[in-house]
């Protein structure tokens, strides 16, 4: 097989990983939306340190198993966090960056 049909053939299966790719992160951004609007409605703040802090950790390791470098994937997985939390602020009518407004009390679980 000539060099450039082998090329082509790499080509074609990045695309086909890369259409995936977007496709999975349009399903996220829909779920997380629907948390946003959750959120904004229950009076919850935007961002949870706690949780995106255990979501990086879990990604990390993951990204070690699967020989990925970790340090990319914490960087991609911050990038994500960063706007999931952006449209949350926008679903409660913050300007993304301003101050989070106080959240109610929420009773225990």
């Amino acid at each position: 097989m000539p060099a450039d049909q082998v090329l082509a053939g790499y080509r074609s299966s990045i695309d086909n990983i890369d259409a995936a790719l977007i496709h999975m992160l349009a399903e996220r951004f829909r779920i997380t939306k629907a948390v946003g609007a959750y959120k904004a409605d229950q009076e919850l703040p935007p961002s949870d340190p706690g949780r995106e802090q255990r979501q990086i950790a879990r990604l990390r390791k993951l990204a070690e198993e699967a020989n990925l470098d970790p340090e990319f994937s914490e960087k991609f997985l911050r990038f994500i966090i960063q706007e999931v939390i952006r449209h949350h602020e926008q679903a409660r009518g913050q300007n993304p960056g301003s101050p989070p407004r106080p959240a109610t009390a929420v009773p225990p679980r």
